[in-house]
């Protein structure tokens, strides 16, 4: 089903006035900056997070802020795909260029699909610029070039920019495990994923600034126009004109609407003030990765695996975690062991065989399984259909004849009922030394047991398999178990 971003925002601001009531006059709904204020204000030292638990609902808060943008748009993302969401997300950026706001993109080198005339029609754009992060093997990287710099540094061709940053006015961001691509936003007809991200404004968002300008400044980020350097003098001004003219007409078309979204066209609403009014307000910390990760090889961590391993050292009676990989770094199993003989219950939901994405990742935690239960970790295993989807997929009652897998992508830690993480850090080693990764922290019981309660829901029966006693492998097809098989005996943990 094809979905246009700005008809997304109509459907979901209709169907959020339940969240909360109306805290704000109609003519602030125009201004960002006022809204902001009035905000911020009201709350001086601390800053203001809310989670955001729906695909829907993470894409109308994007949706919303770009469309208000008064100055500055910066984005950081792993993956950026040309679906239809990552299609029209790229048309509300140039539309945003077009009245004035500055637009920087930062995508990964192994999470861009684009064509090199599609991303340098948008490119040509004064007012946006698109980096490229690391670029080694994919952006205008020759077959020769790719193979020479993976014997040359094969763990510089391995580090990548996890980070999913998006900041508006450098005054409200929005973190978490969201790519941008359809099945990250409950869009794809085949497979989705319960994701989680946190929307934050005040102080924070001055952090989240910071390490947004040391990763577009670091040498390791790359304008496009360079790594597509060859492709960019063959691309003519009245071709570049009609690339984006085609970009604006796929997203005015209506046949890219969903027919519920064609149907509420004529209310549409005028305020967004559903999420701004459940905001919690505290102290917020942003935590974040240097360019680069670390200098020690394939050990060493980094600043979010320090922060975090932190966190869980003060935990005093609960650890629930989901994630949707559980291959344990080196010392994460003797940390987690410590927690459970001091009387700390471990909880951890992941992705069952049947559900997982990454069948590297859950060949790695398959050869550890029996030692993490074995240290007196609980770990559930998502189910492919929970029952909980039909709650989390608005859209699911449209798709019972044939409903798409859904699988676990957020990554988030909640310690004590009292603390809470959300951001880009699987629990693997990858998260733990390659990946440059980032994450809010919150200290407070409300937000934190609100988050605690929905992973709990996710280790329900009728959502979740118990890895300790149900043998959830036994419900994957006979294909998935074999790959496992043949995949628990290749050399790649480090890499996981």
């Amino acid at each position: 089903m094809k979905v246009a971003i700005r008809a997304v925002l109509l459907v979901l601001v209709i169907s959020s006035t339940s969240f909360g009531a109306s805290i704000f006059e109609a003519e602030d709904q125009q201004d960002l900056g006022r809204l902001l204020r009035k905000l911020t204000a009201a709350h001086p030292g601390h800053s203001g997070a809310y989670v955001l638990e729906r695909g829907e609902e993470a894409l109308l808060a994007r949706a919303w802020l770009g469309d208000h943008a008064q100055k500055s748009i910066d984005i950081q993302y792993f993956i950026w795909s040309t679906d239809n969401i990552g299609i029209l997300a790229s048309e509300a950026l140039v539309r945003a260029a077009d009245r004035g706001v500055r637009v920087r993109v930062l995508v990964d080198d192994f999470g861009v699909d684009a064509s090199a005339e599609n991303v340098l029609s948008v490119v040509s754009h004064p007012l946006i610029d698109i980096r490229i992060y690391n670029p080694q093997t994919t952006v205008g990287i020759s077959v020769w070039m790719r193979l020479l710099n993976v014997l040359r540094d094969f763990r510089a061709v391995n580090q990548r920019m996890h980070d999913k940053t998006f900041i508006v006015d450098s005054s409200v961001a929005i973190t978490g495990g969201r790519n941008m691509a359809d099945e990250y936003f409950d869009y794809d007809q085949a497979y989705n994923f319960r994701d989680r991200d946190i929307l934050v404004i005040g102080p924070v968002v001055d952090d989240m600034q910071n390490n947004f300008e040391a990763f577009w400044n670091s040498p390791l980020s790359t304008p496009i126009e360079t790594q597509l350097e060859a492709e960019a003098a063959t691309l003519t001004t009245d071709r570049i004109k009609v690339v984006l003219e085609n970009l604006h007409r796929y997203a005015k078309d209506p046949e890219n609407f969903a027919d519920e979204v064609r149907a509420a066209l004529s209310n549409l609403p005028r305020k967004f003030s559903a999420v701004l009014a459940m905001i919690t307000w505290d102290d917020v910390q942003f935590v974040h990765d240097k360019p680069g990760k670390n200098e020690h090889g394939w050990n060493g961590g980094g600043e979010t695996t320090r922060s975090l391993i932190q966190v869980l050292s003060e935990a005093k009676s609960r650890v629930v975690i989901q994630s949707p990989y559980v291959v344990m770094p080196k010392g994460g199993l003797q940390l987690f062991k410590s927690l459970v003989d001091k009387g700390v219950r471990v909880s951890i939901v992941t992705n069952s065989l049947a559900s997982t994405d990454n069948l590297y990742a859950f060949s790695g935690y398959s050869r550890q399984r029996k030692e993490i239960l074995a240290a007196g970790i609980e770990v559930y295993e998502y189910r492919p259909n929970p029952t909980v989807q039909q709650d989390l997929f608005r859209r699911y009652s449209k798709m019972q004849e044939q409903p798409p897998v859904f699988a676990i992508h957020a990554k988030t830690l909640v310690v004590d009922g009292t603390t809470l993480f959300v951001g880009t850090f699987n629990l693997d080693p990858r998260s733990a030394n390659l990946n440059t990764e980032v994450g809010i922290l919150v200290s407070n019981p409300k937000i934190a047991a609100s988050v605690e309660q929905q992973i709990l829901i996710d280790m329900l029966p009728e959502n979740s398999w118990n890895a300790r006693g149900d043998n959830p492998d036994s419900f994957a097809p006979i294909s998935k178990r074999l790959k496992i098989w043949f995949k628990k005996f290749l050399p790649l943990e480090p890499l996981l």
